[in-house]
């Protein structure tokens, strides 16, 4: 079967509509263009994203349905409670990006992640702009999870999380929903449905009400500390931020 895929230039920043994503491969868009942390911004600000592997092309995506959490509603199982409540790790909020996005791409194999090196400085990039964020999950001093995404106003893009330690990157989601929606945060993106996603109690929807929402959120912004570094208190202490 043929594809037939816009290819960007490298002068234009511009995507076409998500709306012509094709259905299989769900969610393929466009290649080509390249890595500029503007044209990932734009991408994200209309509901597209960078993905692909070792020798492939740049691919943009912008899948349906799209998994999301609500940070309003998001709740740790009991089992991850207790365990925080045994092992008190210590969760913080962009404390050191760079790390945890080069941690997210060091404990997958070459051939599992998408975070070359060009991939990494990008982000790293949008990080020095004030648009990436990460969530760091600390025990004796010592990173052991996180999890880092793009801000686009009140909605926060979720790109990947790891754990060194059991239930690491569980109690960063933990903490990060539960802050973010404190400081007005509406919404989670975290792209494709998964299993380990579902059982985290990530939801579907779909991309004429994915976009609805993106095109409200971007607009507005959450509170001004929402994303200064800080050390985050557990969710049950946490208070709104006006």
């Amino acid at each position: 079967m043929t594809i037939y895929l816009t290819e960007l230039a490298r002068d234009d920043f511009s995507f076409p509509s998500p709306y012509l994503a094709l259905q299989e491969p769900n969610g393929l868009l466009a290649f080509g263009g390249d890595l500029h942390p503007n044209r990932i911004l734009n991408g994200y600000q209309n509901g597209i994203f960078p993905w692909y592997g070792p020798g492939e092309p740049i691919l943009w995506w912008s899948p349906s349905p799209r998994a999301v959490f609500d940070p309003k509603t998001f709740n740790a199982a009991k089992s991850v409670k207790k365990f925080q409540r045994k092992h008190a790790y210590t969760v913080s909020i962009n404390h050191n990006t760079p790390h945890i996005i080069d941690m997210c791409a060091a404990v997958r194999t070459p051939e599992e992640t998408w975070l070359n090196g060009e991939m990494r400085q990008a982000y790293k990039q949008l990080a020095r702009q004030g648009h990436c964020h990460s969530v760091e999950v600390w025990h004796n001093q010592q990173i052991i999870g996180g999890l880092y995404g793009i801000q686009v106003g009140r909605l926060f893009c979720g790109e990947s999380m790891f754990s060194l330690k059991p239930n690491a990157s569980k109690i960063a989601l933990w903490y990060f929903c539960h802050h973010f929606a404190a400081h007005r945060g509406e919404l989670i993106d975290c792209q494709v449905m998964n299993p380990h996603l579902k059982s985290l109690g990530a939801k579907e929807l779909s991309r004429d009400k994915f976009m609805d929402l993106l095109l409200s959120l971007k607009k507005q912004d959450v509170s001004k500390r929402c994303f200064e570094p800080q050390w985050l208190p557990c969710p049950a202490q946490t208070t709104t931020e006006e």
